[in-house]
């Protein structure tokens, strides 16, 4: 978990644990395998996923180019990392998207 939230807190000093801590819930299994545990920004399916799976089903969200807009920010943003990790993915969507609070 420390791991997990570390990584965030690069993006956002002031990410609460608790916050983080509900994705790596949320997120479970996917976190044992290397694959899964990262995003890549140029799998447009991979992409997809994000905004089916965790915007539109997690948090009901409906404007899919709203939604590509911050899957597109968050991309720009952590495009120094080679390798994404999911959970702080997740979590920059979020909190774009306004929604960290419905965790």
């Amino acid at each position: 978990m420390s791991d997990y939230l570390a990584d965030v807190r690069r993006y956002d000093a002031a990410a609460d644990e608790a916050h983080v801590a509900k994705i790596v819930k949320h997120l479970g299994i996917a976190l044992r395998n290397k694959d899964s545990s990262l995003v890549s920004c140029s799998d447009p399916e991979e992409l997809a996923r994000v905004r089916e799976k965790w915007a539109k089903k997690k948090f009901g969200a409906t404007d899919d180019a709203k939604i590509d807009s911050i899957i597109a920010a968050v991309c720009e943003t952590m495009k120094a990392d080679r390798n994404k990790q999911r959970v702080t993915f997740y979590y920059l969507v979020a909190k774009h998207m306004g929604t960290l609070g419905s965790l």
